[in-house]
C-alpha cells in the first residue's frame, strides 16, 4: 500500500488491494488506538455542511495520533468573499499537512484537489461519501470475517452513500442490490463504473425492496431526503415508504443478517425503531468505525504508516 501524498475523492481512487490493506490497518488500530505517530501534523477541516460523526472522528483520530486539527469555517474565510478555490487550495497547502472537505458539489472538491499540494479527503459531497463506506466495510468484515461473496441490499434513495456503497462493494467482491423508487436511482455512470470494477460480484439496481433483501447478509438504508433536500422530505415520503427497513422486510434477509445505517436516522421513516435498536443492528459499531478507518487513511496519506 502506497497512498502517501494521494487524495481520496471517491472509493475507486483505491485499488482492491489498497482497500483491503487499509481495512486491515484500521482493524489493527482499533485494537491499539495510540500506536501511530502524527505529531506535528495538522489536518484542516473545511466543512460547508453540518457534521457530527465525520468532524468528531477526524478530530479524535488526529488527537490520538499526536496531531491536531484546524476547523476552517467557510464564512470566516476569504472564499466567502469570492476568493477562488484554486487560490485557497494553494495557500492552505503551505500551512496544512492534509485537508478534509465536506461540500455540496463533487466538482468543487476535485478543483480543490487539482490545485492543492497536500492530500485532499472527501468528507462528503452530494455524489460520494467514501469515508462512511470504509467504516461500513470494516463493520461487515468484523461480523462475517470476510467481504467477498456476501450480499448487501440497500433500500432507499440512490444518493451519495448508495454511490459509495456501489464502488466499495464492487472493489471488495460484495454482491450489491440497490432498490429505489422510479426516478430515485443512483447515477447511471456510477453504476457502470461499479460494474466495471466488480471483482466477480453482481451489481444490480432493482425496484422491489424484497427482491433486493432476499437472502442478503447486510441490509442498509439511509435518510430519504439528504442535507439540502429538506424541502422535498414530505413529497419523498410517499415514494419511499415501501422501502422502509422494518421487521417484515428483515424476515426476507439471511437469518444472520446485520442492519446498517450511516446516521442520523429518522425512526419510523426509512427504518423502524424496532430494527434500529434490535439485535441485528450494528449502527453504533459502524459509527465507531469511522474513527478507525479515518485514522488508517490519515496515517497512509501522510506517509506515517
Amino acid at each position: 500500500m502506497n497512498l502517501a501524498g494521494r487524495d481520496l475523492l471517491k472509493l475507486s481512487d483505491l485499488s482492491p488491494a489498497e482497500l483491503s490493506a487499509l481495512l486491515a490497518q484500521a482493524a489493527e488500530l482499533k485494537r491499539d488506538p495510540y500506536r501511530a505517530d502524527l505529531r506535528g501534523r495538522v489536518l484542516g477541516l473545511l466543512f460547508q455542511k453540518a457534521s457530527t460523526r465525520t468532524r468528531v472522528s477526524f478530530t479524535v483520530a488526529m488527537a490520538q495520533c499526536g496531531g491536531s486539527t484546524l476547523d476552517l469555517v467557510p464564512a470566516a474565510m476569504q472564499i466567502s468573499r469570492g476568493e477562488p478555490l484554486s487560490d485557497t487550495a494553494r495557500v492552505l497547502s503551505r500551512y496544512l499537512d492534509a485537508i478534509a472537505i465536506r461540500t455540496y458539489d463533487q466538482r468543487e472538491l476535485e478543483l480543490f484537489a487539482e490545485y492543492a499540494e497536500i492530500p485532499v479527503i472527501n468528507a462528503l459531497t452530494d455524489q460520494f461519501h467514501p469515508c462512511q463506506v470504509l467504516a461500513d466495510l470494516l463493520t461487515i468484515q468484523e461480523n462475517f470475517g470476510q467481504l467477498a461473496g456476501l450480499t448487501l441490499a440497500y433500500c432507499g434513495d440512490g444518493n451519495n452513500v448508495a454511490h459509495s456503497l456501489l464502488l466499495g462493494c464492487a472493489l471488495s467482491g460484495i454482491h450489491i442490490r440497490v432498490a429505489t423508487p422510479p426516478g430515485y436511482e443512483p447515477d447511471a455512470a456510477v453504476v457502470a463504473e461499479a460494474q466495471a470494477l466488480a471483482q466477480g460480484s453482481q451489481v444490480l439496481v432493482v425496484r422491489d425492496p424484497y427482491e433486493a433483501v432476499a437472502g442478503a447478509q447486510v441490509v442498509y438504508t439511509d435518510v430519504w431526503a439528504s442535507m439540502g433536500q429538506e424541502d422535498q422530505a414530505a413529497a419523498r415520503k410517499a415514494h419511499f415508504l415501501p422501502y422502509q427497513v422494518n421487521a417484515e422486510l428483515m424476515k426476507h434477509a439471511d437469518p444472520e443478517a446485520i442492519v446498517l445505517h450511516c446516521l442520523p436516522a429518522h425512526r419510523e421513516e426509512e427504518i423502524t425503531a424496532e430494527v434500529l435498536e434490535g439485535s441485528q443492528s450494528r449502527v453504533w459499531d459502524q459509527a465507531e468505525n469511522r474513527l478507525h478507518v479515518q485514522k488508517a487513511l490519515l496515517i497512509q496519506l501522510l506517509g506515517a504508516g
